[in-house]
């Protein structure tokens, strides 16, 4: 009797952890399949810098530094014709692929022909196919890194739509709370 109920004991922990690891598996699944999208063309202003993903990897890249240097200098106080209360992250310029050096702007979308302020820039991200992925909530650093591990990882096993390597952004509508971001993140595809 006793081995008969460790077996049915033992059976249920594993359908139980199996279950569980299914859900995460899904979970997982879900978290990377993007929508694919017409996206309509923007303008941005903000502060840019120029990296790549091997010196971001290192913990020492600009892209931290720059959204320090967003909240600290009020870099989105003095941003004209917002449009919104969004927070953007362009990656541009790319120099060949996912290991190249790509240019990355920080700021706000604007009106259409907005000058930008001393020490910022004004560039488009223009219409087209994207696919868009949205991270979980949570704190910025925690949620879109590995959710850009997650995108390298499909374009790995889902070779089409190819990414461009032209344009891609990350989209922010609310920043207020810093533990509950959740960003939307364009690919631009061929």
């Amino acid at each position: 009797m006793r081995r008969n109920l460790r077996f049915c004991v033992t059976v249920l922990i594993i359908l139980a952890a199996t279950l569980i690891c299914s859900a995460v598996a899904q979970q997982t699944q879900d978290a990377v399949k993007p929508k694919a999208i017409e996206q309509t063309g923007f303008e941005v202003i903000g502060i840019e810098a120029r990296t790549n993903n091997a010196t971001e990897a290192t913990g020492a890249g600009a892209i931290p530094k720059q959204w320090q240097r967003l909240f600290a200098e009020g870099v989105l106080n003095r941003i004209p014709d917002r449009l919104d209360q969004s927070i953007v992250a362009v990656y541009t310029n790319y120099a060949s692929d996912a290991n190249g050096e790509y240019t990355f702007v920080l700021g706000a979308k604007v009106k259409p022909g907005t000058k930008a302020p001393s020490g910022m820039v004004a560039i488009s991200v223009p219409a087209g196919k994207y696919l868009e992925f949205v991270t979980a909530k949570g704190p910025g650093a925690e949620v879109v890194p590995p959710a850009w591990m997650q995108i390298y990882g499909y374009f790995q096993t889902h070779p089409a739509p190819a990414r461009a390597f032209k344009t891609d952004c990350e989209v922010y509508s609310d920043a207020t709370d810093p533990n509950a971001v959740q960003a939307h993140i364009f690919i631009g595809v061929k």
